[in-house]
C-alpha cells in the first residue's frame, strides 16, 4: 500500500511563532511538528548531558563525604540524615513534577539546572556551618526531584518505543556517567587539590556550561503530538495528522486517578528495591573502602571509576540488543538474576579486609554490568507500561516512580547506619584511630607500656637507678632487659601513653568497631540481595513480551493498523 501523503516538515517548528524569537528561547519551546532524526537525536542528547551534570552535582560530596564530616566537626549520623533529608524532599518535588504533563518539561530542565549549578558553585563551597551546609544540600534535591521526572520524559517523547530501550539506557547514563564523572574528578584532583570545596567548584563551572546549552538548544514536542504513541519513526505522519483533532485536556482529565495503578506502583516499588545496592555504593563506598580497607579518598574514588565506566557501556549495549529483540522482560530477569549473583560474591569477598584492589575491581564491574542489563530495559518498559494506560500522561507515570524510588531511598540511608552500627564511629572518630595505628606502627614501645598497665604504673613511681629489685626483676621477667632500656631511654614515650590514657574510651570504641564493622556491612548486603531478589517477581505486573517471535508480530499489526488509518485519514481529507 502507498504512503499516503501527508505533509510533515522535518526540522519541527516552534509552537508559538506569535512570540517574538528571544520569547521563543527562553520559554516558548513547544514544537508543532514531529522533529526529524538529526534534530530529534541533539535533543536527546541535550537532556542526556543534562542528566549527567545533574547527577554529578548531586553526588559530588559522596566523594569528599569524609573531609566534608572533618571540616564541620559533623558526625557521620546527621550526614546521613542530611541526605535522608535531601531524598525525602526530591521525592515530593517529583510528584510536583508531574504537572510537566501539562506545562511542558524543557523549561523543568534548563532553569533548574542553573538553579544547581548557582548552588554547587557558590552556595555549598561557602556554607559556614554544617547546617548551612545541610540546607544547600537538601536545596539541591528538592530540583533534582524536579528534573528526575523531567528527563526521561523528554527521552520517551523523541523515543518511539522500537528505540525506547536505547534512548533509555542513553538516559540512564545520567545517573551513571554522573557518578564516573564524581570518581574521576575527585581521584585525579585530590593528591593536589586538597580543599574539598574545590571539588564543588569545578562541578558548578560545569553545571552553568551545560545550563547554557539546555536553554538555548532545549525543545519538547507540543501536547498534541506528545500525547499519542508512537511504535516506531514510521508513525510520525498519522501522529502529526492525529494531532490536529486531539483535545489534550480531555486526556488529562483526573490524571492521578488514571496512573496510580497496580502495575505501575509496584513495578516502580521494584526497582526501588534493586536499586538499593547502586545507592549504598553512590553514598557510601568512599566511606566504605577508607573505613574496612584503609584506602585514601583518591583510590576509593579510582574503584568507581571502574563500577561506573561498566556500567555506562552495558547500558548502552543492553539498550540496543533489548531493542533488536524487542524485549524487555527477558533481559531483566537475566541482569536481576546475575545482580544476585554478584552481590553475594561481593558481601563475601569485599568484607575481608585482606581482598585484593583488582579482585574488588572485578566483582565490582561485573556487578555493575549486570545492574545495567537489568536498568535499562526496565526503563524502557515502565514508560511503555505507562503508556498502556494513557500516553499523555507520561510525566504522571514517572512522577510517580521518582516520589517511590526517592522514598525507599531515605528509609534505606535511614535504617543502614542501625545495621551498619561500627560506620559511626569509624567515622566520627577515625582521625583518632589513625593517629594512634600511626603511633603504634613508629613507637612499638608505646604497645608495650599499654599491654603492661599495671607494672608501668608502678614503675613511674620510682627514678630509673633506685627501682626496687623485686619490681625490676618482675619487669626484665614480663617485658625484657633490651626493651626495658629502650623504654627508659624513649623521650616521647610519655606523652604518646598519655594520648592513648586521655582517649581510652573512644579508641576501644573504635577498636571494636573495626572488629564488627565487615560483618555489619555483610549483614546489609544481603539486604541488598533481598531487594534485588523482591524485584524478580513483581516484573510480572508490566507490560511487554517474553517471546521475540511474538514482539515482532506485535510491531508488524501495529505497522499495518497505521497503514489502514493514514489512507482512511487521506481519504477523508481529500473528500
Amino acid at each position: 500500500m502507498a504512503q499516503p501523503a501527508v505533509v510533515v516538515n522535518d526540522p519541527g517548528l516552534p509552537a508559538s511563532p506569535a512570540h517574538g524569537a528571544l520569547a521563543r528561547v527562553l520559554w516558548y519551546r513547544q514544537m508543532e511538528r514531529y522533529p526529524a532524526t538529526g534534530p530529534r537525536v541533539v535533543y536527546l542528547a541535550i537532556v542526556v548531558l543534562a542528566t549527567i551534570v545533574l547527577y554529578y552535582q548531586l553526588y559530588v560530596a559522596g566523594s569528599v563525604a569524609p573531609q566534608i564530616l572533618a571540616h564541620y566537626g559533623m558526625s557521620f549520623r546527621f550526614y546521613v540524615d542530611i541526605t535522608v533529608a535531601a531524598n525525602a524532599v526530591g521525592a515530593f518535588t517529583s510528584l510536583l513534577a508531574g504537572v510537566a504533563d501539562r506545562w511542558g518539561r524543557a523549561n523543568m530542565v534548563a532553569y533548574p539546572l542553573g538553579i544547581t549549578a548557582l548552588l554547587v558553585l557558590f552556595g555549598v563551597p561557602n556554607a559556614p556551618n554544617e547546617w548551612a551546609f545541610a540546607v544547600l544540600v537538601v536545596a539541591v534535591g528538592f530540583v533534582e526531584g524536579i528534573i528526575l521526572v523531567a528527563t526521561p520524559a523528554l527521552v520517551r517523547d523523541f523515543s518511539p518505543q522500537l528505540g525506547r530501550a536505547s534512548a533509555m539506557g542513553f538516559w540512564t547514563l545520567g545517573p551513571v556517567v554522573g557518578s564516573l564523572v564524581v570518581s574521576v574528578v575527585a581521584s585525579n584532583t585530590l593528591s593536589h587539590l586538597h580543599a574539598w570545596q574545590d571539588q564543588f567548584v569545578i562541578c558548578g563551572i560545569v553545571g552553568l556550561g551545560v545550563f547554557a546549552i539546555a536553554l538555548f538548544g532545549l525543545r519538547e514536542l507540543s501536547p498534541n503530538l506528545r500525547d499519542q504513541l508512537m511504535v516506531s519513526m514510521r508513525d510520525r505522519a498519522l501522529i502529526e495528522a492525529r494531532a490536529r483533532g486531539i483535545d489534550p485536556r480531555e486526556a488529562m482529565r483526573r490524571p492521578w486517578r488514571q496512573v496510580v495503578r497496580p502495575e505501575i506502583v509496584l513495578s516502580a516499588f521494584a526497582i526501588a528495591l534493586f536499586l538499593i545496592i547502586y545507592y549504598t555504593a553512590v553514598g557510601f563506598n568512599v566511606i566504605y573502602f577508607e573505613t574496612i580497607f584503609g584506602f585514601k579518598a583518591s583510590q576509593a574514588n579510582a574503584l568507581g571509576n571502574w563500577l561506573w565506566a561498566f556500567d555506562a557501556g552495558g547500558l548502552v549495549v543492553v539498550g540496543i540488543v533489548s531493542d533488536a529483540l524487542r524485549v524487555r522482560k527477558p533481559l531483566m530477569v537475566l541482569g536481576a538474576a546475575g545482580a544476585i549473583a554478584m552481590t553475594i560474591i561481593y558481601l563475601d569477598q569485599a568484607t575481608n579486609p585482606h581482598t585484593g584492589y583488582y579482585t574488588i575491581v572485578w566483582i565490582f564491574s561485573l556487578l555493575a554490568v549486570f545492574l545495567a542489563i537489568t536498568y535499562a530495559p526496565w526503563m524502557a518498559s515502565f514508560t511503555e507500561t505507562v503508556e498502556r494506560r494513557n500516553p499523555a500522561l507520561q510525566a504522571h507515570g514517572l512522577a510517580v516512580w521518582g516520589w517511590i524510588i526517592r522514598v525507599v531511598i531515605a528509609v534505606s540511608i535511614f535504617v543502614l547506619p542501625f545495621v551498619v552500627s561500627s560506620v559511626t564511629p569509624l567515622v566520627d572518630h577515625g582521625a583518632l584511630g589513625v593517629r594512634a595505628n600511626a603511633i603504634l606502627k613508629k613507637d612499638p614501645n608505646v604497645s608495650v607500656v599499654l599491654a603492661h598497665p599495671a607494672l608501668f604504673t608502678q614503675l613511674a613511681k620510682y627514678p630509673p637507678t633506685k627501682v626496687p629489685a623485686p619490681l625490676l626483676q618482675k619487669a626484665i621477667k614480663e617485658v625484657g632487659l633490651p626493651r626495658l632500656l629502650a623504654i627508659s631511654k624513649d623521650t616521647r614515650l610519655k606523652s604518646e601513653v598519655a594520648f592513648f590514657q586521655r582517649n581510652a574510651a573512644t579508641l576501644t570504641s573504635v577498636s571494636n568497631a573495626a572488629k564488627r564493622s565487615p560483618q555489619e556491612w555483610q549483614t546489609w548486603y544481603w539486604i541488598c540481595v533481598g531487594g534485588e531478589a523482591a524485584f524478580l517477581p513483581l516484573i510480572l505486573v508490566m507490560t511487554g513480551r517474553w517471546r521475540p517471535k511474538s514482539a515482532r508480530r506485535d510491531a508488524e499489526e501495529h505497522a499495518r493498523r497505521v497503514q489502514e488509518e493514514l489512507a482512511t485519514l487521506s481519504e477523508q481529507a481529500s473528500a
